[in-house]
Order: structure tokens, then C-alpha cells, then sequence
């Protein structure tokens, strides 16, 4: 745990506990979500080739983890936690060209 610590910048075993409660929160919330979406848009698993429900329940699930985490950070008191973690998973899909040049 030591090292995770020092990795996120974390200073307290508190801290650590908080952000994993929000990790684990976010996780199975997302999953929640996400089957009320893709039955209002009409994707059944049914309907479709178990793959392509599968891609696209993957695709659904990626931005709705996204805006809870940071909502369920923000709730926690570890906003700019999560907020650095975000900016560093969306450059690590790819994705950095959301953020200015100057951001962290």
C-alpha cells in the first residue's frame, strides 16, 4: 500500500480507503446505469450478436464511468484526485487532445 500511496500522492490510510470506496461506488453504479440507457435506446441483448451488445454496452459504459467518477469524487472531498486520475486515463486511451497543452 506504501508504494500506491506515494504513486497517487496520497498522504493517509483514510485517503486510500476513500478513493477505493469511490472506485468500487462508481463501478457498480456504472453497470446500473448503463442497462436503462441501452434498453431506452432499444439495445436488447436479443436483438443483436452477443458481441456487438457487448462492444456496444462497452462503449456506453466508458463516458457514464467517466462523469460518475468524478461526480462520486467530488462527493467524497477527492475531486482533484480523480480529476488528475481522469485527465490521465483519457491520455492513456488516447484521448489528450480533450485537454489543453498547458493542463496537468
Amino acid at each position: 500500500m506504501k508504494k500506491l500511496k506515494e504513486r497517487w500522492g496520497i498522504t493517509s490510510n483514510f485517503q486510500l480507503t476513500v478513493i477505493f470506496i469511490v472506485f468500487a461506488i462508481t463501478g457498480s453504479t456504472s453497470m446500473m446505469v448503463t442497462r436503462p440507457i441501452l434498453e431506452f435506446l432499444g439495445i436488447a441483448k436479443d436483438s443483436l450478436p452477443y458481441l456487438v451488445y457487448l462492444l456496444l454496452k462497452i462503449i456506453i459504459i466508458l463516458p457514464v464511468y467517466q462523469v460518475l467518477l468524478l461526480a462520486f469524487g467530488f462527493l467524497s472531498g477527492q475531486f482533484a484526485f480523480f480529476w488528475n486520475f481522469e485527465k490521465k486515463m483519457l491520455r492513456g486511451m488516447g484521448l489528450g487532445f480533450l485537454f489543453k497543452e498547458g493542463q496537468k
